[in-house]
């Protein structure tokens, strides 16, 4: 059999190793900046050693590292969940310095801490994220994942295997399902090429089939026709052959922070909370919203008025163009752009649905819309049109990151589960701006939407953000 942790260790020792070289450039770097290198044997007395110092903290911080997981394969590849122990590591490494410092009464440099801490935090990100591309690329070759055999019932195990599938960067491959005690016979899974390895119920028959797929891992769906005891023993035997198992419940669209397990009388109850943006959630949100939009336009002013000058010389008409869109629980706000289309273009935008038909799509969007003018193209190719929105971000009726503001007639066609979407402000990026932007169909979109409702988190938002940047430079799924 294969040794599915072969790749573990690879990347395991890989992040050791960038981890170390982060860590060591982030210390000496704040050594440097703050001391200098001359002279070090002959440098002021100091209460403390600094040199000492600093080989204890790179000691300590890349200890800390892996004290915290955040080398563990199950947090590698997809979500925010590794970078968020990277930062929790470093941040409590810190803090304990700072508690040291203080209870021992040990003058330390602010200088020098508070270089190290921020450099070496965004230096692991970052370096994180360089791993994780790499790591990602090899997933979707089939390389570096866990093959995994899926139990369950036909349309559970299927709906497990499209979901699988359609998120190769976190490193799962199903690569058989069987369906104990299944009416049915199939050869495949409903709506999935899938090979289906039979329906035998009793437990030496599944376990025979586990044994002898080669699998890393199996994935136990809802509506699996096992006894309990055979599951419990199921997972005896699993272990004892270093083949995980996976538990999936039939929840959809809901991440971590939300569930909660809690053993009673020997049964792991999963608890789901209901999510809420209000308190300090919602205080955090805000305040990361006008720090950073604020910087933003601080910044991006000189863009700001070479597009504005290029936008009035290459076509008559008002710089910026107004929309109005439907924000936070159902209010309308007048959303900012730069001005992409010839005047009175929306005076147009009827007819050129009905000519195209594209009126079945709610997302209203013209093919190869004729009202955008040559300079429109390039502005909404790389998004630059958009940055007006900041000025909404900074007013508060749009966020950094949320759903994506869409007019009333887009609005009129939700249905219960779509009118989610309004329980954040809307957002100049989400969840499915980064995931394909203008590519993904009205469903997709909206089920992304939702996701992103129900599971916010700043990390989260932070996560989206980088995302943004590289789908912007990419042009992709742009309009």
């Amino acid at each position: 059999m294969r040794d599915p942790a072969n790749w573990r260790h690879k990347y395991s020792n890989r992040l050791k190793l960038v981890d170390a070289g982060v860590v060591v450039w982030a210390v000496a770097g704040a050594y440097g900046v703050r001391f200098g290198f001359s002279d070090l044997d002959n440098g002021p007395a100091r209460d403390v050693d600094y040199l000492l110092l600093s080989a204890v903290l790179v000691v300590a911080w890349w200890l800390m590292l892996g004290i915290w997981g955040t080398r563990d394969a199950k947090v590698l590849g997809s979500g925010s969940e590794e970078y968020k122990r990277v930062l929790a590591g470093s941040a409590w490494l810190f803090g304990f310095v700072a508690v040291i410092s203080y209870a021992l009464r040990i003058d330390t440099a602010r200088g020098f801490v508070g270089l190290a801490f921020p450099a070496g935090a965004l230096g692991l990100l970052a370096a994180r994220w360089l791993v994780r591309q790499h790591l990602s690329l090899e997933r979707r070759h089939g390389k570096s994942v866990l093959r995994v055999l899926i139990l369950g019932g036909p349309h559970s195990a299927a709906h497990l295997a499209d979901s699988l599938k359609s998120a190769p960067a976190a490193g799962y491959f199903p690569i058989a399902a069987h369906l104990p005690g299944a009416s049915d016979h199939f050869s495949h899974l409903p709506s999935s090429a899938v090979p289906v390895t039979g329906t035998q119920e009793d437990f030496d028959s599944i376990l025979k089939v586990i044994l002898t797929s080669d699998v890393d891992a199996v994935a136990v769906s809802a509506g699996v026709n096992l006894h309990p005891k055979d599951l419990r023993r199921l997972g005896w035997e699993l272990a004892a052959r270093d083949i995980g198992m996976i538990l999936a419940p039939a929840l959809t669209d809901i991440a971590g922070p939300r569930i909660h397990t809690q053993p009673v009388a020997g049964l792991p109850l999963i608890h789901v909370s209901t999510p809420k943006l209000t308190g300090g959630k919602k205080v955090a949100k805000r305040t990361f919203d006008i720090a950073v939009s604020g910087l933003l336009v601080a910044l991006l002013t000189p863009v700001f008025l070479i597009l504005a000058v290029l936008v009035k010389i290459t076509d008559p008409g008002p710089v910026f163009y107004q929309q109005e869109r439907i924000g936070l629980r159902g209010t309308t706000f007048k959303m900012l752009k730069f001005r992409s289309m010839k005047v009175n273009a929306d005076a147009e935008l009827a007819k050129l649905l009905e000519a195209q038909g594209s009126s079945d799509k709610p997302l209203f969007k013209v093919e190869n819309d004729p009202r955008i003018t040559p300079l429109g193209r390039t502005l909404r190719k790389y998004s630059l049109d958009e940055l007006p929105q900041l000025l909404n971000v900074l007013g508060g009726s749009m966020s950094l990151v949320g759903p994506r503001p869409q007019r009333a007639g887009e609005v009129a066609l939700y249905d219960d589960a779509a009118h989610r979407r309004l329980y954040v402000s809307p957002g100049m990026s989400g969840l499915w701006q980064v995931s394909g932007r203008s590519n993904l169909s009205w469903e997709e979109s909206i089920r992304l939407d939702l996701y992103y409702v129900e599971n916010w988190s700043l990390m989260g938002d932070v996560v989206i953000l980088f995302k943004t940047f590289k789908a912007v430079f990419a042009s992709t799924g742009a309009v």
